[in-house]
């Protein structure tokens, strides 16, 4: 079945193919690929109750008995961490860990940055999209942004798609400085967006609880930062200051235990994306890249 085909991606920085190590693997190919798995998803896993339940659990003291394993099994490289692996109180802890300064370096003025570790995809114009993670699937804007008027403005604008792992740093910066309003909340489930679910019903994106901030720059005109929760996601957690002025790879947010994806949209004509990321995605694949790393440039 085409949702449970393995998951591969191009490492940016290995410059080689390499297929993804999933967790939970067998758990979501049951999920997606079952009608067992579906009815449990549609009962159960994509309510609300069974993240905050999964979030209470990886927040008790008992669960940093998971991390040393983590570490082990996902390669976690703990010389970027900012506290040693044992300072962690609980797995949640660890999960949104902050790193060191050094460890994520930022692409030069007047560069874009990509504004999370993740598996990115990204298309130059919104409106030419014919399919993501299979064919014939295209983004719904309106009911992705939960906004008419905004969808219109970004029809034919550049959208970025960054998919956090489990595994990833899950603390999510701004790709450019600007002020930044303050984050509108859009109500909803939560179900994964691994690829195994995505590749069977898109629509999770606009389904799946999920965040609106936009981001006023004088250069690239107001930028759009959808953050969308996901199975296991506890939280959300905004920790910018609505109406101030951020800089570019300033912490916007993080997300609690779970995998979860950021959007970025620019409005017509005001970003050209990096070579490597349209190659990729035009390939059919996602570009593993850090945040703070090249995105693109400003359209002139």
């Amino acid at each position: 079945m085409k949702n449970t085909q393995p998951v591969k991606f191009w490492n940016r920085y290995t410059g080689r193919e390499e297929e993804e190590k999933i967790l939970g693997e067998k758990a979501l190919r049951w999920v997606y690929g079952s009608a067992s798995g579906r009815l449990a998803l549609h009962l159960l896993i994509k309510r609300a109750v069974f993240s905050r339940l999964l979030g209470r659990m990886k927040d008790s003291h008992r669960s940093a008995r998971e991390i040393p394993p983590f570490i082990r099994d996902y390669n976690i490289d703990v010389r970027e961490l900012e506290k040693a692996p044992e300072e962690y109180a609980s797995f949640n802890e660890f999960f949104t860990r902050k790193l060191k300064p050094e460890a994520r370096p930022l692409c030069a003025e007047p560069s874009l940055a990509f504004p999370a570790d993740a598996r990115h995809r990204a298309w130059q114009d919104a409106s030419a999209i014919d399919g993501v993670y299979v064919k014939g699937q295209s983004f719904d804007l309106p009911a992705l942004l939960g906004d008419e008027e905004l969808a219109r403005r970004y029809a034919h604008g550049g959208v970025l798609l960054s998919r956090l792992c489990p595994v990833d740093y899950h603390r999510y910066h701004f790709p450019t400085a600007g002020i930044a309003e303050e984050a509108r909340r859009i109500p909803g489930a939560l179900a994964s967006v691994a690829p195994y679910s995505l590749r069977r019903r898109l629509a999770w994106l606009w389904c799946n609880k999920r965040e609106l901030t936009l981001l006023r720059n004088t250069c690239v005109g107001t930028v759009l930062i959808l953050v969308i929760g996901a199975t296991g996601v506890g939280a959300i957690c905004q920790t910018y200051t609505p109406g101030a002025h951020v800089e570019k790879g300033e912490e916007q947010g993080f997300f609690a235990f779970g995998g979860s994806t950021v959007m970025t949209f620019f409005e017509p004509g005001r970003v050209n994306f990096a070579a490597d990321l349209l190659e990729q995605t035009a390939r059919g694949i996602e570009l593993y890249a850090h945040q703070g790393d090249f995105l693109g440039g400003q359209s002139s």
